[in-house]
């Protein structure tokens, strides 16, 4: 990042097409968003996604989280805007999310969620809050599984936080390669599925004192981050996915 003034700080997002000035007296930060070639990404390399479904499938626990229903290909967004490259699965039980390196062929990281906890699906486009730098396009989808619980205020300002209510998903940006990985990608899809089989799983589990049914609510995904200057480089060099780099490695 260069400095520049002293007074206004300009922040350029050209994937946007927006700028955005702001008057706190701080030193500035000058961010180029950049456009990746999908060609990059290793997910759709030959051979690669079909190493990672059978890694990822060897790790689904048959007694207790049942047969698998889908698998889809998809970027999780945090609560301070960072995406990363997921799998997830949905099986009789559970919604599986999984950290998948391509690169060394290894699951590094598994979020299971049993589906007769979730209660609501929320799906739209996203929002920040008024005065925030921050901006994403396209749709999204968040799903909730504790509705009387509510992230604290600790937890909102920690970019490590992982004890949120809540998971958020959106679009792979190699979606649009081919018609496979449109299918792969498609979040709509495994909006519809997910409900399906976490009503089943209510009506199969249902946990004490707890209302069944899933509530889909078509809305906008807030996220409630200001400047995140992390998201902005890790997302625009997509630090947050197995990608051919050249000499450099992330």
């Amino acid at each position: 990042p260069s400095f520049m003034g002293q007074n206004w700080v300009r922040i350029i997002l050209e994937s946007g097409s927006s700028s955005f000035c702001i008057s706190d007296k701080q030193r500035a930060v000058l961010v180029t968003l950049v456009t990746h070639d999908t060609r990059a990404f290793l997910s759709p390399q030959p051979g690669t996604l079909n190493q990672a479904i059978k890694d990822v499938e060897a790790l689904v626990n048959k007694e207790a989280d049942g047969s698998v229903h889908g698998m889809w290909l998809m970027a999780e967004v945090d609560h301070w805007n960072n995406e990363k490259e997921r799998l997830v699965l949905i099986t009789d039980n559970t919604l599986l999310v999984f950290k998948y390196d391509f690169i060394m062929f290894q699951c590094e990281q598994i979020q299971k969620i049993s589906l007769n906890f979730i209660d609501r699906i929320a799906h739209g486009t996203f929002s920040f809050p008024k005065r925030s730098l921050l901006q994403r396009e396209g749709e999204g989808v968040r799903i909730f599984w504790d509705r009387l619980r509510e992230p604290s205020f600790t937890s909102r300002w920690n970019p490590f936080a992982t004890d949120f209510p809540f998971i958020t998903f959106t679009y792979h940006p190699v979606r649009n390669i081919s018609d496979t990985f449109a299918a792969l990608c498609d979040i709509q899809n495994f909006r519809e599925k997910l409900k399906e089989a976490a009503e089943k799983a209510h009506t199969m589990k249902p946990v004490p004192g707890k209302a069944n049914g899933v509530l889909v609510l078509n809305q906008q995904i807030h996220i409630d981050a200001y400047v995140g200057a992390m998201s902005f480089l890790g997302n625009q060099n997509k630090l947050g996915y197995s990608m051919a780099r050249g000499n450099i490695g992330f």
